[in-house]
């Protein structure tokens, strides 16, 4: 893929301005998937968070969910780009194996837990279940839209 980069400063003070976070759709050897619950609103989520500048999109995956869960992981591959309309951030999702650590809770996390894709799917709301059922579906990558709270469907 060709894509063009400019390092320039936009003259346009109406250019858009996203955030990119990373997230960890972790996999056991028996199918169960890495799930917190997150400190600050409750909900049940992937591990994950904001990218920083002098990262790449793997490292922040690693260590997200290493500061949230306490567990290492191998990055295996992009399963999914999900954007959010209303807040402007743009999530890359990338399927991961467990390779050491142990289950702990953190300051951003009061739970983590190893789910099946059915307690995902009865936990989590549809924007972030999808991203860890996107990872079990051998499909990927999958790009998706959603307004914070349900998916978009596609315009064509």
């Amino acid at each position: 893929m060709l894509m063009y980069m400019s390092n320039s400063v936009p003259s346009d003070t109406s250019t858009p301005l996203h955030s990119v976070s990373v997230a960890g759709a972790v996999v056991r050897d028996d199918g169960r998937l890495l799930a917190i619950r997150r400190a600050d609103n409750g909900t049940w989520e992937l591990p994950g968070g904001v990218l920083e500048l002098a990262e790449t999109p793997e490292g922040g995956v690693r260590r997200e969910v290493l500061e949230e869960t306490g567990i290492h992981v191998e990055v295996d591959r992009l399963t999914g780009v999900y954007k959010n309309i209303r807040a402007g951030v743009v999530a890359l999702v990338f399927r991961c194996k467990p390779s050491g650590g142990f289950e702990r809770v953190s300051g951003e996390t009061t739970a983590v837990q190893w789910l099946t894709a059915d307690e995902v799917a009865e936990r989590m709301s549809e924007v972030y279940a999808i991203r860890l059922l996107d990872a079990l579906d051998g499909n990927s990558p999958h790009v998706r839209s959603h307004d914070g709270r349900h998916l978009l469907t596609v315009q064509r």
